[in-house]
């Protein structure tokens, strides 16, 4: 099974999603103290579908994740290279202050993927998440909030 971690008490509020993990050792690695989260079990399915932006959990009640459809699109290259950049920052951020988390090198490792992506070998607009291309390419694939 798969958790979305949501702010807790924020029932039926719109953007109260914290963090995502794809299971229960990810769970237990996110750098989170579990009491202030409310955090609701679902399906690989609805945890991919968020993970690769196509659909956004926006909002939960009782145990029942809102979801809704989510398109993305790059229109040139510069939006898509303000995204990796946020995206560079967090990572970077986590990288330095914790620099013996279990999972140091894998997002070491998609920081660099990040860094190396060739933005002038892709066709704009590219209508589809960052994290859809690269699945579609056969490369690992991380949504931020899967970033503990």
């Amino acid at each position: 099974m798969s958790y979305f971690i949501f702010l807790k008490n924020l029932e039926n509020i719109e953007g109260s999603l914290y963090k995502i993990a794809e299971n229960e050792s990810d769970l237990n690695n996110l750098n989170i103290n579990k009491n202030d989260y409310k955090i609701i079990e679902d399906s690989q399915s609805n945890f991919n579908l968020v993970k690769f932006g196509n659909k956004i959990a926006i909002k939960y009640n009782n145990d029942i994740i809102n979801y809704v459809d989510s398109t993305t699109s790059f229109l040139k290259k510069e939006e898509l290279q303000m995204y990796i950049d946020s995206l560079k920052k967090s990572i970077k951020q986590f990288i330095t202050n914790n620099s013996n988390h279990t999972s140091l090198n894998l997002w070491n490792d998609y920081y660099n993927q990040l860094n190396s992506l060739n933005l002038d070998s892709i066709t704009y607009p590219l209508n589809k998440s960052l994290e859809q291309y690269f699945k579609d390419l056969g490369q690992p694939s991380f949504s931020i909030l899967q970033l503990p």
